[in-house]
């Protein structure tokens, strides 16, 4: 039996999902998302059809046909409870953001040796590693990641580049986006001289 003797098949094209624009799940599975009614406004916005079919007098009907009114009042209690504390979460999370600071401290290593130590960029979901590996290429120097006295991590790049890692910051180059020019200060350390 040879291939030809077969029939051809057609290819099956891949299935088009929608997507929530608001939590990023199908349409049907929204109810288990925090954001329920502004998925439904979303829905109801973009596809009308589709919100009939999910969230109309009917469809609610035929869903919730067995429970109970005091079950039903009871599960929209929760539902409306579960997306208050999300959205007071998220807003608690963005106030944190908000009030965080970036600290970039330059310290004398030795006479006139300095390192600068950037540390708060982690408030900024901004990847340590990957920060330092873009400010060691940027000014051609050394650059880790480590744990500063109080046991949070920072950057730590060698020589003094405070000023221009401010001037990256506040630009918003690079890993640097996201960071409000607000939020950084600069602070210089010296050394304590030793008792004579």
């Amino acid at each position: 039996m040879s291939s030809s003797d077969q029939p051809e098949r057609q290819a099956i094209p891949p299935v088009q999902v929608l997507y929530c624009q608001v939590c990023t799940f199908p349409p049907e599975y929204c109810e288990f998302g925090s954001s329920l009614t502004r998925c439904k406004e979303w829905l109801q916005e973009a596809h009308p059809q589709l919100y009939d079919k999910y969230y109309s007098d009917e469809a609610l009907q035929s869903k919730l046909g067995t429970i109970s009114l005091k079950a039903q009042a009871e599960l929209e209690k929760n539902a409306a409870k579960k997306e208050a504390k999300a959205e007071a979460k998220a807003d608690a999370a963005l106030k944190k953001k908000m009030a965080s600071q970036v600290t970039i401290k330059r310290m004398e290593r030795n006479k006139r040796k300095h390192v600068t130590a950037i540390h708060g960029l982690e408030a900024f979901d901004i990847e340590l590693k990957k920060a330092a590996k873009f400010l060691a290429q940027k000014f051609a120097t050394g650059a880790s990641v480590t744990k500063n006295a109080q046991g949070q991590d920072e950057i730590v790049v060698q020589g003094d580049v405070s000023d221009d890692v401010l001037e990256l910051i506040e630009s918003g180059a690079g890993v640097f986006k996201g960071v409000p020019a607000a939020n950084v200060e600069i602070v210089e350390e010296k050394k304590k001289k030793a008792a004579e």
